[in-house]
């Protein structure tokens, strides 16, 4: 429904909300304040839903998990716009082999991948449909790090999608150059927070942290020399993007997701899984210069990409597009 000054209720589902603290709750906080100057907004994690009444659009993020939410609303609105904002899961895997998350492809009137190498992954037919956002993240002053102590850190909850056994291992691997490395993040599984405290026993300079609020979490991005990202699938890692925006170098897996955000042609990708490779590079870039300043300008290189600002306008732009064509 759009109401006679142009404005139109939107309804954005996202199956995980704030208490997840995790990328998705993340995006979709983010865009519903983006759209909540021009529309009323509903943040919801099914729909139908409290305030969904009249919502002119839905806004949905994850094939597989939101599916009963989209199923339901192409059933009660198929003349409305249906936009569906792919994960990790979504793209790496579920659309591949899940019918409810390839039945989202099908019914969605507007698809977005959160980082430019993910439209290679989309059914071709469906690539026409389908456009890029990446995600976004405010600048933050950087910090002066002196190389000594070499700083590295993983944020991201423990499960099997992040790897952070690869993390842990290098961990280990690279502890003959002394440093201090950090895991933030909850436990969503009991075997990796065991792995993770026996981590914090046997490796000197090595803590887990836990959950962390946003805000402190980037403080400890911001003050690392690196950011390690070694998960096996990734639709478009905001702490990659709050990296970058903090002058923090990124050490990456090198898998779709990664490369989307990066570009294919940066120097810190590790193969996904390899612990020794991240091990070295951890210590090529904690015992020289060189390779650290180099990942360092490749990521300015890239913070174009992530801004705020452009980010709003690409949002903003997508729902008055599907608007429009709506009936």
């Amino acid at each position: 429904m759009v109401s006679s000054s142009g404005a139109s209720k939107i309804v954005i589902v996202s199956p995980a909300l704030r208490e997840a603290n995790n990328g998705n709750w993340h995006t979709a906080r983010r865009w519903a304040q983006f759209l909540s100057g021009r529309h009323e907004t509903a943040l919801l994690d099914d729909w139908p839903g409290p305030g969904a009444a009249s919502a002119g659009i839905m806004i949905a993020l994850h094939a597989r998990r939101s599916a009963p939410s989209i199923q339901a609303w192409a059933r009660q609105h198929p003349d409305k716009p249906l936009v569906l904002v792919l994960t990790g899961t979504d793209l790496y895997r579920d659309i591949r082999t899940d019918a409810d998350a390839q039945l989202s492809l099908a019914l969605a009137s507007q698809l977005v991948v959160l980082q430019e190498d993910g439209l290679h992954h989309l059914p071709p037919d469906l690539r026409a449909k389908a456009c890029v956002i990446y995600q976004s993240a405010r600048p933050l002053r950087t910090a002066h790090k002196p190389l000594r102590p070499f700083r590295a850190v993983m944020v991201g909850h423990l499960r099997d999608e992040k790897d952070p056994l690869t993390w842990l291992r290098a961990a280990a691997a690279a502890y003959t150059t002394p440093m201090r490395l950090e895991q933030i993040g909850a436990a969503l599984q009991p075997e990796l927070a065991l792995a993770a405290q026996a981590a914090e026993q046997s490796v000197a300079g090595f803590r887990w942290l836990g959950n962390l609020p946003r805000a402190a979490a980037r403080q400890h991005i911001k003050r690392a020399h690196v950011l390690v990202n070694s998960s096996l699938m990734e639709g478009g890692a905001q702490v990659i993007i709050e990296a970058v925006q903090s002058g923090t170098a990124v050490l990456a897996s090198a898998v779709s997701g990664n490369i989307g955000m990066l570009g294919e042609d940066y120097e810190g990708y590790f193969p996904a899984g390899d612990h020794a490779a991240l091990a070295a590079l951890l210590q090529r870039c904690a015992t020289g210069p060189a390779l650290l300043a180099r990942l360092e300008q490749q990521c300015r290189a890239r913070a174009h990409l992530f801004s705020p600002d452009l980010e709003k306008r690409l949002v903003i732009n997508l729902v008055n597009r599907a608007l429009k064509a709506s009936p």
